[in-house]
């Protein structure tokens, strides 16, 4: 669980872009289910999810940990065991309590941070997309939408189950060329609450006695 968690979380990013290409295809309907989504998170002050992340191979779930994610504007702070992550704007700060250590690196135009809503923006240049009907997904009746890499990067596919009377996510799977499954179902769901100001700054004066690396 740890191994997977550190290639999805500690890395800094599920994906990493492959660019525009021109035999991309979008189906119609599921890009006004994804944008309408999309436009309804962007429209928040704040938003935060309780959340389960599940891991496994061959795509059965074999493990589960809760987590939790906030953000704010391009800002946010996501926690799942031991690792968390904070993205200030500027840098992405990588926690891990059990080990002591911190790493830090500044984004780039070529990787996509982890969030359970990544695929609502990376789905626009690297995969293909199509809507897959309706599907119950723990009592809820939600639109099922694949996405598949126009190029390689390590995915097979993705699977996004959306309600879109709400506008916002349920759960996505992400299934890899390895046979490796993770998923994040989404439990609770809040918005525009009254956060703490610090809550994605990184404060270095509590990690005194950490092994800090700047990349």
């Amino acid at each position: 669980m740890k191994h997977i968690i550190s290639k999805i979380i500690v890395s800094s990013m599920v994906v990493g872009a492959v660019g525009i290409t021109n035999a991309q295809k979008i189906d119609a309907k599921a890009k006004k289910i994804l944008d309408d989504i999309t436009a309804n998170y962007n429209s928040k002050k704040n938003t935060y999810f309780k959340f389960s992340f599940g891991t496994g191979t061959n795509g059965q779930v074999s493990k589960t940990e809760p987590g939790i994610y906030y953000a704010a504007g391009d800002k946010y702070k996501l926690k799942i065991m031991e690792t968390e992550q904070i993205f200030d704007g500027s840098k992405i700060y990588n926690v891990n309590t059990e080990d002591m250590e911190v790493t830090v690196a500044k984004p780039n135009g070529s990787s996509s941070m982890f969030s359970p809503i990544n695929y609502l923006s990376t789905y626009r240049n690297d995969y293909n997309v199509t809507y897959n009907g309706k599907k119950n997904v723990n009592g809820v009746s939600t639109d099922f939408i694949k996405l598949t890499p126009v190029k390689a990067n390590g995915i097979q596919y993705v699977y996004l189950f959306v309600d879109s009377a709400k506008k916002q996510m349920v759960k996505l799977e992400q299934h890899g060329n390895n046979k490796d499954v993770a998923v994040i179902a989404i439990k609770e769901y809040k918005e525009n609450q009254n956060l703490d100001p610090g809550m994605f700054v990184f404060d270095k004066n509590k990690y005194k006695n950490y092994l800090i690396t700047e990349l």
